[in-house]
């Protein structure tokens, strides 16, 4: 496709370079700046998107309403727009390594850039209607000029051959390409292993061995189930990093970040540092300097 195909222009290299980027970092679990690199390439985009409708150019949310209102994207496209935006400022202002939050701004850009090339890329100004020809010589103004011949309208009624359009066989291999790309990274980023069950450290004592004088019947003793004690809550003192693993010496092992005075439900100490909490429905571990009960 040439840039003459599309609004874009010479933008389109650095969109098309900045959807692969964030894939690329999504592969190598660089989530903050796989959703940073998502916001940049929305950015371009917009800028393409407002230069060829002549809106004036201002911050990122200006522009992103501008060409709602003026109808130059729907309303789905508006709104994908916001959300890439909203989570890219989450990750520049707010550290933000979410692989799902990357997940999502990486779909929402591949989504929304077929949309760009589809939909947008085809809108051209409307051309001037064609000026009146001058009546040839001895043909007056006004007067109905004379009927063509067969042979005129035989050729006049003959279709043209048209070369074949590179647009009609690109835009299915893109697409067949991103379908392709969201398959590889759903399957590659998966929630956390569940725990394996611990096994109990507890002795196991053996039955006396009966006497052959006295043979006691077995007494079955029913057995109750202890009643499940309710969860303890806390809340957070300050801002608090939810790690996967209960340990600071990695960036990798932080997955959230919770407010002060977040409620968290917590479900056992792992030492005297550490605590274990749900967190998106998985075990996680947070400081327990920063927890203090619920009253």
């Amino acid at each position: 496709m040439s840039t003459t195909d599309n609004p874009a222009g010479g933008g389109w290299d650095k969109i098309q370079t900045g959807i692969k980027d964030t894939e690329r970092l999504i592969g190598q679990k660089k989530y903050n700046m796989a959703m940073i690199k998502a916001r940049q390439t929305l950015e371009c985009m917009v800028k393409a998107l407002c230069e060829q409708s002549g809106i004036m150019q201002g911050n990122l949310i200006d522009m992103i309403d501008a060409l709602y209102q003026d109808g130059v994207i729907s309303r789905t496209t508006n709104e994908h727009y916001h959300k890439i935006r909203t989570i890219g400022n989450k990750a520049i202002h707010e550290d933000d390594n979410n692989s799902y939050n990357a997940s999502q701004a990486h779909h929402l850009l591949a989504q929304e850039v077929y949309t760009f090339i589809n939909d947008y890329s085809g809108r051209r100004k409307k051309a001037a209607p064609p000026q009146r020809r001058p009546a040839p010589d001895g043909v007056r103004r006004g007067s109905r000029p004379a009927a063509p011949s067969n042979a005129s309208r035989r050729r006049r009624s003959a279709p043209q051959r048209r070369g074949l359009d590179p647009g009609s066989i690109i835009k299915p291999l893109l697409l067949i390409a991103i379908i392709i790309a969201l398959i590889f990274i759903i399957k590659m980023i998966r929630p956390a292993e569940e725990k394996a069950p611990e096994t109990s450290s507890e002795p196991v004592t053996e039955a006396p061995a009966e006497t052959p004088a006295m043979s006691i019947p077995p007494i079955e003793i029913p057995t109750t189930e202890a009643a499940a004690a309710p969860a303890v809550k806390y809340k957070t003192t300050d801002s608090l990093n939810v790690r996967s693993a209960p340990s600071t010496d990695s960036a990798e092992t932080k997955i959230g970040l919770l407010r002060p005075g977040t409620e968290v439900e917590f479900v056992s100490d792992y030492d005297d540092k550490w605590c274990i909490i749900k967190y998106n429905g998985q075990d996680a571990y947070v400081s327990k300097e920063f927890l203090t009960p619920v009253q």
